[in-house]
């Protein structure tokens, strides 16, 4: 089996970011993306669940250089105010070049 790899960039935010989120990852050059709901404490402490529910883990394969630039556009617009955290993973895909 061939495989390709890439990068699995996560971002855990609050849910009313994730429209916005997704918007920018995919002008920043992500071809698709997952959304699920998440719950968790984190530096902040627990996050209640109120009126806006729980956050939103988001999750796109990307390449190195897409990766890059959304954790840089990530860093610069919403972790400073927004309750946000990001990580990338190396990850092997099947059928990589549907990513690129």
């Amino acid at each position: 089996m061939h495989t390709t790899t890439l990068k699995l960039v996560t971002i855990i935010s609050d849910r009313l970011l994730a429209t916005d989120v997704v918007s920018k990852i995919c002008e920043l050059g992500a071809r698709g993306y997952t959304i699920s709901d998440a719950q968790g404490q984190g530096a902040r402490g627990l996050q209640p669940l109120d009126w806006e529910g729980a956050n939103s883990r988001i999750e796109a394969v990307v390449s190195p250089e897409v990766a890059e630039r959304i954790i840089s556009h990530l860093a610069e617009k919403y972790f400073k105010h927004h309750g946000m955290i990001a990580f990338v993973h190396d990850v092997e895909v099947v059928r990589g070049d549907r990513y690129m």
